[in-house]
């Protein structure tokens, strides 16, 4: 397989957008777009397939330009203030095969000029699916907490997302573990410098931190009920 690398023009194609975001620019520059940023992303993901598999068979890295990993271009305005109709990132979401959107556990890779991230978990999940993972939490504090606090994990990830004010119901103030029952996402992520994203071994290291947020993923795979 003949893998396009993705190269500063992904980045200079976004600066570029930010600043023209209008459909016509777009189409203007729309070849840009595909061969700067699309079909780069698309060849990222299908060779990502590979190491993700070895991290769990339930993950999946799809390359289809639509319906697969890769999020569209085009903003939902519907019921937006903002009516500029692109994003001005690039973000690919490898989420669980059982999942049918971007609120299942999973993956997440974010490019953005002087923005870009990486992120496991499950971002802002369905209530049941809250209340589930708030159980796990409750029922298994030794190894929510042993996976949370982890070297491997903490030098690399931090915790993040919104939470609720005061504890959910059932839960004490006082319960050792009400900031984690507080959540209303359950996510890690980590800050990198557009120069990592241009590095020739940028697949593997992009590998070894979805290895590294590994188990934090297995974990809320186990709380609602999906295989790891």
């Amino acid at each position: 397989m003949s893998v396009r690398p993705i190269t500063a023009a992904l980045f200079d194609f976004l600066r570029d957008l930010r600043d023209n975001n209008d459909r016509e620019w777009f189409a203007a520059n729309k070849g840009r777009y595909l061969a700067d940023v699309r079909d780069p992303m698309l060849d990222f993901i299908e060779a990502f397939a590979v190491p993700l598999a070895e991290i769990s068979p339930h993950f999946v890295a799809d390359p289809r330009a639509n319906g697969g990993s890769l999020f569209r271009i085009y903003r939902d305005t519907r019921f937006s203030r903002d009516k500029t109709p692109y994003k001005t990132n690039v973000g690919a979401h490898f989420r669980h095969a059982a999942g049918k959107d971007a609120h299942a556990p999973g993956f997440y890779l974010h490019l953005e000029p002087d923005m870009c991230f990486a992120g496991c978990g499950i971002w802002r999940p369905n209530t049941p699916t809250v209340v589930r993972i708030r159980e796990a939490i409750d029922e298994g504090q030794e190894s929510w907490t042993r996976i949370t606090t982890a070297r491997s994990l903490t030098r690399t990830f931090e915790l993040a997302g919104e939470s609720l004010k005061r504890p959910p119901r059932g839960y004490d103030a006082d319960h050792p573990l009400v900031e984690d029952l507080k959540r209303k996402d359950f996510i890690a992520t980590t800050s990198f410098p557009e120069s990592q994203v241009l590095e020739d071994d940028f697949l593997e290291w992009f590998a070894g931190i979805a290895r590294t947020g590994a188990p934090l993923v297995e974990f809320l795979s186990n709380a609602v009920g999906v295989k790891y």
